[in-house]
């Protein structure tokens, strides 16, 4: 099925969007329609230029609408091999203008037909640079858009509970172990909300096997492995306990590599805390300082939490610093082969500046009792895994198994 038959012209259905504040966005509805039709959700803003289909299926933005600040998406449509989760799992999406035509030899499908078959709703039209400008001064809120009135939306809006308090990590996480590459070393990574580009990276480094957000320390110890790594994933870290319990268990047992929701569970295990952001840090132009070399990264980052250091004390050395706000973006845990990052070295998307860390990772399990200098392993982006992502685009609920991405 072409693209241009697979996005049939259909009538403008008027919609709105609309703020547990209040404030009121009118645009045009595209994606899939909410059958009630209210679909809601924790507003968001994105800011990346490129790269809307890896935001749109990392698992991290599950519970949440995403605002693109950029105005046109769309552009060049989707392809499978751009996806980095097996669907889409953010609640909504919110766009300036989106693209009546993809320009680019690898779409297989228009992006409104791609949300419509993963059942996801947006909204266009909608001025997203004044939504983005309330969000940067109000911080995020729940919102809620729709064909229904605007008093029915509001509603909607006041009732999401947004992701505070809220286990998304069990809504996203695999139900199954599965592996994936074929190295003599083995490393298990936790599926918080895993995004296939990571397992790109990690399957360089060995045979990885990716497991469930509720699996015991013993369990991963039982498989042997060199090192585990602790994946991204969305919402609340303070409600996911089962897995720092399972963190906490394996610190001093083998080698830990944390980023982003893992980076807040690993510091949550070593009896630190976490906060919320007044509106995240979600795009991929992020600036970040590594403290030991004085070095800047420009950085893809997704979360709305954040590690508090001064909760930690003198257990981990902070080794990299936001720089639009201070707010600690790495650590390294004093005396253990642990260390974490809040953002994403993957990049998928984003610039590759912080790619080294996977090389960081990899000496770290050569050697795990001494590993402190943190060299700076350049390393390029590995090309897909063959296996991943082991779905097909008109698939909306597939599962992965281990026959299936070996």
């Amino acid at each position: 099925m072409s693209p241009q038959s697979i996005v049939a012209k259909r009538p403008i259905v008027e919609g709105a969007l609309v703020l547990a504040d209040g404030s009121v966005f009118e645009g045009e509805l595209i994606g899939a329609i909410p059958e009630s039709g209210v679909a809601s959700g924790e507003v968001v803003f994105n800011t990346v230029l490129s790269g809307y289909q890896e935001v749109l299926t990392d698992p991290s933005y599950a519970g949440q609408i995403i605002t693109f600040t950029y105005p046109h998406i769309g552009n060049y449509g989707s392809s499978l091999a751009d996806f980095e989760s097996r669907r889409l799992f953010c609640r909504g999406v919110v766009v300036r203008d989106l693209a009546r035509r993809e320009s680019n030899h690898r779409s297989e499908a228009h992006l409104d037909a791609t949300l419509r078959r993963y059942g996801v709703p947006g909204i266009a039209g909608i001025d997203t640079r004044r939504l983005t400008r309330l969000l940067r001064d109000t911080g995020a809120m729940s919102g809620a858009f729709g064909s229904a009135d605007t008093a029915t939306l509001l509603a909607g809006a006041k009732a999401e509970p947004g992701t505070d308090g809220v286990d998304l990590v069990a809504q996203v996480t695999t139900p199954a172990a599965y592996t994936v590459g074929g190295g003599e070393r083995r490393i298990v990574a936790y599926d918080f909300g895993i995004k296939y580009s990571i397992i790109d990276h990690l399957a360089t480094l060995g045979t990885v096997t990716v497991v469930p957000a509720s699996t015991t320390a013993d369990e991963v110890l039982a498989l042997s492995p060199s090192g585990v790594f602790l994946s991204n994933g969305p919402g609340d870290p303070e409600v996911v306990d089962y897995a720092v319990e399972s963190i906490r268990n394996l610190i001093g047992r083998v080698p830990v590599f944390g980023i982003c929701l893992g980076h807040q569970l690993l510091g949550l295990a070593i009896g630190g805390s976490t906060f919320k952001l007044p509106f995240g840090h979600h795009g991929g132009n992020h600036p970040v300082r590594h403290e030991a070399s004085g070095k800047i990264e420009i950085t893809s980052q997704n979360h709305n939490f954040c590690v508090d250091p001064d909760s930690l004390g003198d257990r981990v050395e902070v080794t990299h610093v936001n720089l639009n706000d201070h707010t600690n973006e790495g650590m390294w845990v004093r005396g253990e082969a642990a260390f974490s990052v809040q953002y994403h070295p993957e990049a998928g998307p984003g610039p590759h500046d912080a790619s080294y860390l996977f090389g960081v990772f990899d000496e770290m399990m050569r050697n795990p009792t001494d590993w402190r200098d943190k060299p700076l392993i350049r390393r390029t982006p590995p090309a897909r895994t063959p296996g991943l992502p082991a779905v097909e685009l008109g698939i909306a609920t597939p599962v992965l198994s281990e026959a299936s991405a070996v």
